[in-house]
């Protein structure tokens, strides 16, 4: 053999003896097969089988299948982030004509993905109230198609009833998605409360260190998995192994993280209630927090995300005391070792549930830090801002 050739084709080597804990990252494009009959009947591998890198391989496959028995579903496909996870979905199930709800506090981007992408091209939205419960019946005409659910809400953590949706959509036969990322599957798993697609941002907390941009849907029906690798085959969409390697990583430690900041932001919440900056705390475990008997009924936990509202007269005060944080950076997305801060402007964001526009939210994510020194932080930051 030539040296040239040499240098592209692999010598085998025995794998016996070897086993490892780390799931492999398969790297592929191209997957070659044993003859020309294979390759012409590929197509006849369905979707479990393995045709072309960008529709799996074995590293994807693994988290898949992870995520698939954590939400007590069928399969799972994997996106390049939340949001896609929400687009697609939409993308898959909505036709010109048809029409999707979404609550109020959805994350904002996909209210403007509706109103932008989806509108334009014939398929209608309508917001509601996430509060609503069973008063979904009312807003469900001849044209809806797909309930949206977020729960707690973006920002501002309301809790919606998500079984009580899911049932009355399953009668009329409307499908419901929730966006799960709160919450993750430990704390609360959508498929088992009758939704028929459960959504995650696998950037916060399963991949956990803030360096991966990952998105999930899962289903129990596989005639929804179908139109979902459909629309990702058509537009050529896929994910990197690598990403998916990292949140394989993540995904091993993402108990002990969840358990551990959730239980610390709980106890924030409640000391920040008797803060003289602060109007109200908005946390689900909160008995003050909208929709928390239902948290309290559907959740087995919380997790490490909440938010303050700060009282009117120190609207003009928060940015300025920013500069006092030393341990929480500030910034988006949430889940992972660093201590996160970000005011959010909702006011703009809302139509059914009007927001004051005098009141400020800070919404906090509790990393993995000491607890004393982000306590103090937190303090520093109330104190600058009461004296700004």
């Amino acid at each position: 053999m030539h040296d040239l050739t040499r240098c592209v084709q692999h010598p085998p080597i025995s794998h016996e003896g070897f086993s490892s804990l780390a799931v492999p990252t398969y790297r592929a494009s191209t997957i070659v097969y044993d003859d020309p009959q294979s390759f012409a009947r590929r197509s006849e591998r369905g979707l479990d089988g393995y045709t072309y890198g960008l529709h799996g391989t074995p590293t994807t496959r693994t988290l898949e299948a992870q995520l698939t028995a954590l939400h007590g579903g069928v399969r799972t496909v994997l996106v390049p982030s939340g949001q896609a996870a929400v687009a697609v979905t939409m993308l898959a199930m909505l036709l010109p004509g048809q029409k999707v709800l979404i609550p109020d506090t959805v994350y904002p981007p996909v209210r403007k993905f509706c109103e932008d992408y989806l509108t334009p091209r014939g398929i209608a939205f309508g917001v509601y109230d996430p509060l609503i419960g069973a008063g979904i019946s009312e807003l469900i005409d001849d044209q809806t198609r797909l309930i949206w659910m977020e729960s707690p809400g973006s920002g501002t953590m309301e809790v919606q009833d998500v079984p009580t949706i899911a049932k009355i959509a399953q009668a009329k036969g409307v499908l419901t998605g929730c966006d799960n990322t709160w919450a993750g599957p430990l704390l609360f798993k959508p498929l088992a409360h009758g939704v028929d697609f459960a959504v995650e941002a696998l950037t916060k907390y399963v991949g956990g260190h803030s360096d991966l941009l990952l998105g999930s849907i899962t289903v129990k029906d596989l005639a929804l998995r179908k139109a979902l690798k459909d629309v990702l085959r058509m537009v050529g969409i896929g994910v990197s192994p690598d990403e998916a390697s990292l949140a394989l990583r993540g995904i091993e430690t993402m108990g002990v993280r969840m358990a551990h900041t959730g239980r610390i932001a709980k106890e924030f919440a409640e000391r920040l209630q008797a803060s003289p900056v602060v109007s109200r705390v908005l946390h689900p475990a909160l008995r003050s927090c909208p929709g928390h008997e239902l948290w309290k009924r559907d959740f087995v936990g919380s997790s490490a995300v909440f938010s303050i509202v700060l009282k009117s007269e120190f609207k003009d005060r928060i940015y300025p005391a920013m500069a006092a944080l030393r341990v929480f950076a500030i910034g988006a997305s949430w889940g992972g070792t660093r201590s996160l801060i970000a005011p959010m402007n909702v006011t703009g964001d809302r139509t059914v549930r009007p927001w004051d526009s005098s009141e400020s939210v800070v919404r906090i994510s509790v990393g993995l830090e000491e607890p004393g020194e982000l306590w103090s932080d937190l303090e520093s930051f109330l104190t600058a801002t009461a004296a700004a």
